[in-house]
Parts: structure tokens; C-alpha cells; sequence
């Protein structure tokens, strides 16, 4: 089993809050992989530096938390796996069915493209993409939470209704397939919803707002340390 199949296997058998605990992990563990592990030398990241620099370059290592190194090395992880300039849903669905081939990720994979896309043309930039990946590897505490909001609210309304959670917190069991623990049943996903919305819909009107998200996570103990684990790893 992978590094992530292991954390995510742990995970799944925690408390209410542990659909949180899952997306942050599943948003960066695939995407971190395919493009960072590729083995190179010094001379590979100033080579593919020169044939491949993007103009603004400059104007992302001030927008991102990433140095000068680590853009160069993204971008040439970026250009070899997509010659074109962009990354599309499909190659999404590729790296993810790559790292839990036994389950179906396919679904995850296209709400989280959908997370990366802000400009919503059906194509992620090298700009976007590293954009998206600098906020949930090294944002704030405020910005990874406020990217999870945006990630639960699918039709992007300013608010997380149970429909929403239920599509995600689905697509996270499905991805998983054999590997989730405990094993599933058809009202696991029901209930860790209803876990989420008893924690975090505070005056009970069956939609959580981001004031209401932000503040349940922050006095949350557990959600707040497992996104301070971004720090210490990345």
C-alpha cells in the first residue's frame, strides 16, 4: 500500500471531522508525487529551466510560497507530462487512478480539477496549477481552510449544503475502494455527514456558511493540528 493509501486508510477511522483530514491529504499527496520525485540533477533543473521558463516566473515565486528551485522543478515536471501548457481533467484522473488503482478515483479527480480551475475554460495553466498547489502545500491555516470550503461547496453558492458533502465524502469511499476502514456500509457516508453538519451548522439551518466552517475548524483541536502537519513536511 502506498504512503497515501496508509494515512488515508488510518484517517477514514477517526472522528466526525475526519472528511477534512481526507481532503487536505488527498488534494496534495498524488499532485506532490508526480511532481516532485522525479530524480534530477542540478544541471537537469537549469537545462529544462532554460528550454522551458515561463515568463512570469518571476512574478510567481513572489505570488507563491515556492522558490526559484522548486518552480523550475515544477515546471519541468509540468512540461514533460503536459507538452501542450496545460494540465486537463483527464491527466487529473490519470494521476489519481495511479496512486489508488483500486478503487475509482475519477469522481475526486473532477471535483478537485474543478477546485483548480478558477477560471473555470476546462484547462489548468502552469500558472494556475502551481498557484492552487503553493496554497494547500504552504498557505496560512486561513487560506487551506478557506480553499476546503470552496472545495465542499460544488456549486459554488457561499454555501455547503448536505447534498454537496454527501457527493464528496462518496467519491472519497469510492476512490478508496478496498483500502477503506472500517469497512463501508450504505449509511457510512449518511453518517459522517451528519457528524459534520451536527459540529459545524451552529444555528441549525441545514447550510453551513464559511463564517461557520472557519470557526468550527479553528477551535477544533484536531483539524488544527493535522493542518500544521503541512508545515513541519513540506
Amino acid at each position: 500500500m502506498s504512503r497515501p493509501q496508509e494515512c488515508l486508510k488510518q484517517l477514514m477511522s477517526g472522528d466526525e471531522t475526519s472528511g477534512l483530514y481526507v481532503l487536505m491529504l488527498l488534494s496534495f499527496f498524488p499532485l506532490y508525487y508526480w511532481c516532485f520525485t522525479e530524480e534530477s540533477t542540478e544541471d537537469d533543473f537549469e537545462i529544462s529551466f532554460v528550454c522551458h521558463r515561463p515568463d512570469d516566473l518571476d512574478i510567481l515565486q513572489e505570488e507563491t510560497e515556492f522558490s526559484k528551485k522548486e518552480l523550475q522543478f515544477l515546471y519541468r515536471a509540468f512540461k514533460n507530462e503536459c507538452p501542450s501548457g496545460v494540465v486537463t481533467e483527464d491527466v487529473f484522473k490519470l494521476i489519481y487512478s495511479q496512486f489508488f488503482p483500486q478503487g475509482d478515483s475519477s469522481i475526486y479527480a473532477h471535483y478537485l480539477f474543478e477546485a483548480f480551475d478558477t477560471n473555470r475554460n476546462g484547462c489548468l495553466s502552469f500558472k494556475e496549477f502551481v498557484a492552487g498547489l503553493s496554497l494547500i502545500l504552504r498557505g496560512s491555516i486561513y487560506d487551506r481552510l478557506n480553499w476546503a470550503f470552496h472545495f465542499y461547496d460544488l456549486d459554488k453558492d457561499g454555501f455547503i449544503t448536505r447534498e454537496e458533502m454527501m457527493k464528496i465524502m462518496k467519491s472519497i469511499y469510492v476512490l478508496m475502494g478496498k483500502y477503506v476502514y472500517p469497512s463501508i456500509h450504505n449509511d457510512t457516508p449518511k453518517e459522517h455527514v451528519e457528524n459534520f453538519f451536527q459540529k459545524m451548522d451552529r444555528n441549525r439551518d441545514g447550510v453551513i456558511t464559511i463564517e461557520e466552517f472557519m470557526e468550527s475548524c479553528q477551535k477544533d483541536a484536531n483539524i488544527m493540528r493535522s493542518m500544521r502537519l503541512f508545515d513541519s513536511v513540506f
